[in-house]
């Protein structure tokens, strides 16, 4: 039998203070923009990958940079483009004539935070070498092995607008996304405030409020979040029922339905039921939590039709009906 590891209250106030820390910077810089702060945090208490998807202009780049200066992290930004190469990105061997040998020269994935900035213009074989080495957390150079840092987010993002010249990925390397967020336009308020705090040019002052051993406690806490047998069950079913939606949903829905989740699906409701339990100052995983970023989670693992595109359907309103249809512990 597997024992449940248990965490003290006071690793619990320690996290807490932390990811308040972490937080509270990110709202102190970007604006209207709480939910992709969060999503961000539980990716790196993961040790985990984000898909931005929206169109330009939506502070995608800069949350980026806004979380790495608060964890006092490293960071890379990579403009994919149509003839960007692995060697690009990865890093390859160069010649060096004054001692006649090859050298390695490390590429800009070697980093804490990597912004692969609109993925989809990169060709389908620089897209594998990336998500190569988000999997596997180390790349090969001329026969050398090259660990990642230890602390390793990619934080990639997409126009869902523009399609023109763009390889979209395919849906097995959309699944090594940890969570898929949609980042959405700011209200008219917001937008005010995004004027004054650039005329008050608050991101010329940059602070650390953690370091990285702090985001690696956060990760060894995390894991040892208690998660009952009754929500696991529940995160099962939910993860099942969209494998099942002819039989779940009502027929106007489940017509649109052409995949459902992958195991992965349910690894990943686990782990960040587990990280948003811990954000909230618990040491136990309520079925909330496990709802608390099932869009996230799901809307790139539910594969719709192309009827869905034709009828306006969004994969939220798919999610919803498959939540709904499993009973809550």
């Amino acid at each position: 039998m597997i024992t449940q590891s248990t965490v003290t209250e006071e690793e619990i106030a320690r996290a807490k203070q932390i990811s308040d820390n972490v937080l509270n910077y990110y709202n102190s810089k970007v604006v209207g923009q709480p939910f992709l702060g969060a999503a961000i945090l539980v990716a790196m208490m993961n040790n985990g990958h984000i898909l931005l998807e929206s169109v330009p202009g939506l502070a995608k780049t800069t949350a980026a940079k806004v979380m790495t200066d608060a964890v006092s992290g490293t960071f890379s930004r990579i403009q994919c483009t149509p003839d960007l190469i692995p060697s690009d990105i990865v890093g390859t061997q160069i010649f060096n004539m004054s001692t006649n040998t090859f050298e390695t020269k490390i590429g800009p994935v070697f980093a804490n935070f990597v912004l692969l900035d609109e993925i989809n213009r990169s060709s389908a074989k620089t897209q594998s070498a990336m998500l190569e080495a988000m999997q596997e957390h180390e790349v090969t150079i001329g026969g050398e092995l090259f660990k990642m840092p230890d602390v390793f987010v990619v934080i990639a993002t997409q126009n869902p607008i523009e399609q023109e010249g763009t390889y979209p990925l395919a849906e097995a390397q959309m699944d090594r996304f940890l969570l898929k967020v949609e980042v959405h336009y700011p209200t008219p308020e917001s937008e005010l405030e995004i004027l004054n705090r650039i005329e008050a040019d608050v991101f010329s002052q940059r602070a650390s409020v953690c370091n990285i051993d702090d985001i690696l406690f956060l990760q060894s806490i995390s894991k040892k979040i208690y998660i009952d047998p009754a929500v696991k069950r529940y995160i099962v079913d939910i993860v099942q029922a969209s494998r099942n939606t002819k039989t779940l949903l009502h027929p106007n829905l489940a017509q649109y339905v052409t995949m459902g989740a992958s195991s992965r699906a349910a690894i990943t409701f686990m782990n960040v039921a587990k990280s948003v339990a811990l954000l909230n100052g618990r040491n136990y995983v309520t079925p909330d939590d496990v709802r608390a970023m099932r869009y996230e989670v799901l809307r790139h693992r539910i594969m719709l039709n192309y009827a869905a595109i034709a009828d306006g359907v969004q994969e939220e309103t798919i999610i919803d009906a498959i939540v709904g249809a499993v009973r809550t512990p």
